[in-house]
């Protein structure tokens, strides 16, 4: 029968968009997590240019190179510091319009699946109907044909 070879189509296709939004979903959660060790960086890094910024010109500053600590000009931290700062924001942007992408994606998915999962329910209902109406015309059939038979046997006593 053909309908049970279409609801197991169905039945894959559903499983398929739902592996997708599960995929989805996890991009999304990864995306997160990136998007919040950027914004704590950027936080320490907008730190870090405060306090470079309550220097003076003649302070000493000093940058951590492994396990060991560099002198450093001051003016070459400072726009080594904006620049770190200046690419985190860049990233956190590019990560907002990713997230919101793929956001508007898992809607859609979800909202697919949401309809196939009712065209799904249609059809088993109309697949159930139509086996309940195919039941009731072989009983149909059967009825018809023991009132065949009945009316055949009387036929025959009627004439004995």
């Amino acid at each position: 029968m053909a309908s049970p070879a279409a609801l197991r189509e169905l039945q894959r296709e559903l499983e398929t968009k739902a592996d997708d939004l599960n995929k989805i979903q996890k991009d999304i959660s990864k995306n997160h997590q990136v998007r919040k060790k950027y914004t704590i960086q950027l936080g320490e890094n907008e730190l870090v240019l405060k306090e470079l910024d309550l220097l003076s010109e003649d302070a000493n500053v000093y940058k951590l190179i492994g396990p060991v600590l560099v002198k450093q000009d001051l003016a070459e931290a400072n726009a080594n510091v904006r620049k770190r700062i200046e690419y985190m924001s860049a990233e956190l942007k590019r990560l907002d319009t990713t997230l919101q992408d793929l956001e508007d994606k898992q809607n859609s998915k979800r909202d697919a699946g949401e309809d196939s999962c009712c065209h799904q329910q249609r059809h088993k209902k109309v697949l159930l109907h139509s086996e309940l109406h195919g039941c009731r015309l072989k009983e149909s059939s059967a009825v018809l044909k023991v009132q065949q038979r009945i009316q055949s046997l009387q036929a025959g006593k009627a004439k004995a």
